[in-house]
């Protein structure tokens, strides 16, 4: 099962959200105001990035500027309160299922959770030159 992570004015959420619609891939919506992410949802998001916080983390939102805070210095559980506290510093959406991740919406690459079965595949592409 895909699961969703957004916000409900993130633009991004709206258009990963549509877009699974549209392929008709059933998902799971967490609104991550009213559900905040649980210790284990967050170590198991950061257990599958390739850049730890720095890819899950909005570096450049004016929240993060006026806390002032080094993210490098913070303990697990310091990032946990401090994301639950201002989930706006997470980049959106987030989306996941048990083999990949995906922080922001990228049409082109949200087409790995097509299944398998559904990708398209053009054979010419396939044959190198």
């Amino acid at each position: 099962m895909v699961t969703l992570y957004y916000t409900p004015r993130c633009v991004s959420c709206r258009k990963a959200k549509k877009w699974f619609e549209d392929h008709e891939i059933p998902i799971k919506e967490h609104n991550l105001y009213t559900h905040p992410l649980t210790k284990e949802e967050l170590l198991r998001i950061l257990q599958m990035t390739e850049e730890g916080t720095d890819e899950i983390i909005s570096t450049r939102s004016v929240t993060i500027r006026q806390l002032d805070i080094n993210l490098n210095q913070l303990s697990l559980s310091a990032l946990y309160d401090l994301i639950n506290q201002h989930p706006c510093l997470l980049k959106k959406p987030i989306i996941l299922d048990e083999k990949r991740l995906q922080v922001g919406y990228n049409k082109d690459e949200i087409v790995r959770f097509l299944p398998r079965k559904r990708r398209e595949y053009n054979p010419a592409e396939m044959i190198q030159a």
